[in-house]
């Protein structure tokens, strides 16, 4: 059996586990932030309940990505109604997000074509042929201390206001949504005051930061996959420039299994409750790499593609 055919078997959405994830997140998204206000004062309550609140939040945005996809719902219509409400408490306009992702599907490793990506990389060759300014802006924003924070903040605060791409993909779309975290703020504030939209505010950005975190080791690991064309193989670019993090099968639940990454991008229509299975029941001719913790770790300090040994590498010396 070959992959593809392998993966479709894992490739079918059921809305009961869809209405358990969906329901079961926001449930646990509610709590932990009901918590986290009503224990402000009591930091080893407020603490774990803000984390959770975090975890909460990616997981959301996870299954915002699903719907993305059409993946998580059986229907289309279900998928888009599903991520539009969803869109409030991710910061991420829908069809601008869907839109925009589908495009770094679609360009996954390709050299040419790295603007559709979360998180630029220049080659070797670019960074050797590059000025002063040039080279201090990339280390700059390449540094974890600033990718991650700054990133975080900027990304889903900031540049999801109005994404790239916004006046193609559905302008009006991005202006309701945004009027429509407005609306849930002063909703916050009304029920809450101003403790509770800061703390709202201030585990939204570590949700934020996990989320950088890990969007940036789904394809800066050392042996990713990037190509020009007619060199290019898109399913060679799927697996092998997608990582699976092996944190563990509870950081996998806590996050809907976004982890997985290298399945998702191989066959995108297999649900976020469907990929581990799909994953570990890999038979051994398909058995995929998985990067342990230590490894993610070092992963940050990877800075350049260098085109001849197909390798991350850091900066040279």
């Amino acid at each position: 059996m070959d992959l593809r055919t392998y993966t479709r078997r894992y490739a079918q959405s059921d809305n009961r586990w869809a209405i358990c994830n969906f329901l079961g997140t926001f449930a646990v998204y509610f709590a932990a932030l009901f918590l986290a206000i009503r224990f402000a004062s009591t930091w080893y309550v407020l603490l774990p309940a803000g984390v959770v609140f975090a975890f909460a939040a990616v997981r959301l945005y996870v299954l915002q990505h699903d719907t993305g996809h059409h993946s998580l719902f059986e229907t289309r219509r279900q998928n888009e109604l599903a991520g539009h409400l969803l869109s409030p408490f991710t910061f991420a306009p829908f069809e601008v997000m869907k839109q925009n992702h589908n495009l770094h599907h679609a360009n996954i490793g390709n050299l040419e074509h790295r603007e559709t990506g979360e998180i630029h990389t220049m080659t070797l060759a670019e960074w050797q042929k590059a000025g002063l300014w040039q080279r201090l802006c990339y280390r700059l924003y390449r540094n974890p201390v600033v990718l991650v924070p700054l990133g975080a903040a900027f990304t889903y605060f900031i540049r999801y206001r109005w994404p790239k791409n916004s006046s193609q993909f559905g302008a009006l779309g991005v202006i309701l949504h945004n009027i429509a975290i407005v609306l849930l703020l002063g909703l916050l504030y009304q029920m809450a005051g101003k403790q509770g939209v800061v703390i709202w505010f201030g585990f939204s950005f570590l949700g934020g930061m996990i989320g950088v975190f890990l969007v940036y080791l789904q394809h800066n690991f050392e042996d990713t996959y990037w190509d020009r064309r007619p060199d290019l193989n898109p399913a060679e670019a799927a697996l092998q420039g997608s990582s699976c993090l092996d944190f563990g099968w509870f950081f996998d639940f806590a996050v809907a299994n976004i982890t997985l990454h290298d399945i998702h991008h191989f066959n995108a229509r297999i649900p976020c409750y469907r990929l581990r299975e799909c994953h570990y029941g890999l038979p051994a001719e398909y058995a995929l790499r998985r990067i342990k913790f230590g490894e993610a770790l070092h992963a940050l300090s990877l800075k350049l593609w260098d085109e001849d040994s197909k390798r991350l590498v850091p900066f040279p010396a």
